[in-house]
């Protein structure tokens, strides 16, 4: 018995050490997200230059940071100092990226209204931000926070415990720490004892910390959403006292944004479409020479080729495994948003679901299906759609709360329902969460990559998550980089011709 509590107190100091790391890595993640997500809202120079990097580092897998955190980190502050601070970075690569894009999406769909109201008023950067920007992301920050955390608990055995070589580091305290040496040694009582401490901490946070912060942002939006009424009743009552001082200077600027709009002649359409047509013929010649640059480096052919078939069967995984949770999280969501009434419960119950990491629960899935037939690709297939679904599910749902009321009166008033209801208003309604939920989740997938395709054992024949761990482990750096800029390259042309002309024609038409 005394052994049973000296285990128990020792796994809560473990889930405590844990849970430090994890806060210090989101508050972090928020910070910088903040920082970059109204960048590049505001500029279009940085959102030209920062969404394609941030497209790409969301997309690299976790593992791959590891030599440089050996490298830079670990190797500039070495011992438990270094180490820490080794497991919060690689903690913060799996958190910032769906936060900045929640903040971006939120600045970027902004009413026109609140625009409006800075020109109005003439309000400066600081005041902008602090007055409208960050009260208008603050909900969509908690929401991908909550996400963040779940993302940061599944990657957190990852993150306690790393390696290059034959080199191992790890923490001293750490409940990843704790839950892969029972599960190694077969401490079955431990590893259970472990699992119910961490869910027991993952629900406490939920509620007592996450619900703070949703009671905080509900009334952050209630005043924001007060703010945009009154200055349409505000608008409405100036257009007809033209002798206030408030109502010539909103002519003003209105004036001004019609100049400015009407400044903008064929000729310099023109030139930006050909600007742009410019770019993606430089985007393609850049991939050409950097094929061309591989195949003529005699030395790097067979690893090319290698990493080409990798890459091939890779994608079609990470692919088939998003189609199912796009289709699953756009049926689950649209019952929740418009036909379920315990909306708070199911959101409630997932948020806790998908605090639950695959990572601590890897074991018995392994166990599960490991030794059928195809069990590698079942297991791959499972670790792929619970790394992405979370983000389209999460990302839909929110969208769904700025469903303006109207939508929902119409549909009810005229009885709207079956394809019908799917075409005009389920489907419309969602596309914004749809679009950003669909980025994040696939760039979570191929994150995760490593761990799904090569995990012990049980490992995919071909891919390049387990060509990544292959090179890993065997020190071959040069493979590792070649994988990594070929799937760089892959994800850049992605995200070019599919994601970024999706996200325009959404935003465009939301806004």
């Amino acid at each position: 018995m005394q052994n049973l509590i000296s285990l128990i107190i020792t796994l809560i100091i473990d889930t405590s050490y844990s849970w430090v790391r994890m806060f210090i890595a989101l508050g972090i993640s928020i910070f910088l997200a903040f920082f970059i997500g109204i960048l590049m809202s505001l500029s279009k120079t940085a959102e030209k230059y920062l969404m394609p990097i941030i497209d790409i580092l969301q997309t690299i897998p976790i593992l791959a940071f590891f030599p440089f955190v050996i490298f830079f980190i670990v190797g500039f502050l070495p011992g438990i100092i270094g180490i820490n601070l080794a497991v919060i970075f690689l903690i913060i690569t799996s958190m910032l990226w769906n936060i900045i894009f929640g903040v971006y999406e939120s600045i970027k769909t902004l009413p026109n209204e609140f625009e409006e109201i800075t020109l109005l008023y003439k309000l400066s950067i600081f005041k902008k931000i602090s007055k409208i920007y960050i009260p208008a992301s603050l909900p969509r920050v908690v929401e991908q926070s909550m996400l963040s955390w779940s993302i940061g608990l599944f990657y957190l055995v990852s993150s306690e415990i790393f390696s290059t070589g034959n080199i191992n580091y790890q923490v001293r305290h750490g409940i990843g720490v704790a839950i892969t040496q029972f599960a190694s040694t077969g401490n079955t009582l431990g590893y259970v004892i472990a699992l119910i401490i961490f869910i027991i901490f993952v629900v406490i946070t939920r509620f007592l910390f996450f619900g703070t912060l949703e009671k905080f942002t509900n009334k952050q939006t209630k005043q924001m959403n007060e703010k945009q009424v009154s200055f349409k009743k505000a608008r409405f009552h100036k257009f007809i006292d033209y002798t206030k001082r408030e109502e010539r200077l909103f002519v003003r600027a209105f004036q001004k944004i019609q100049t400015h709009k009407k400044s903008t002649t064929y000729s310099e359409v023109i030139k930006t479409k050909n600007n742009e047509k410019r770019k993606e013929l430089l985007i393609l010649i850049g991939v050409i020479v950097f094929v061309l640059a591989i195949l003529f480096v005699s030395n790097t052919i067979n690893y090319e080729m290698e990493v080409l078939q990798a890459l091939f069967f890779s994608f079609l995984r990470v692919w088939f495994a998003f189609l199912f949770v796009f289709i699953f999280s756009i049926l689950i969501s649209v019952y929740i948003i418009f036909m379920s009434k315990n909306e708070l419960h199911y959101i409630t119950l997932f948020q806790i679901l998908a605090s639950i990491p695959a990572t601590i629960l890897l074991p018995e899935i392994v166990i599960t299906f490991g030794k059928l037939s195809y069990g590698s690709e079942i297991v791959a297939f499972l670790i792929f759609v619970l790394s992405g679904i979370w983000y389209m599910i999460f990302s839909i749902v929110g969208s769904g709360k700025v469903i303006e009321k109207e939508v929902f009166e119409v549909k009810k008033l005229f009885g709207i329902k079956g394809f019908v209801a799917w075409k005009n208003i389920y489907v419309k309604a969602i596309l914004p969460g749809v679009i950003t939920g669909g980025i994040t989740a696939i760039a979570a997938e191929w994150n995760v990559s490593i761990l799904a395709e090569s995990f012990g054992n049980v490992h995919v024949a071909v891919g390049l998550g387990r060509l990544l761990d292959v090179s890993l482990a065997n020190n071959n750096l040069l493979l590792m980089s070649i994988a990594l800029i070929n799937m760089t390259v892959m994800i850049i042309v992605v995200n070019k011709f599919v994601w970024k002309r999706l996200y325009q024609k959404v935003s465009e038409r939301y806004r």
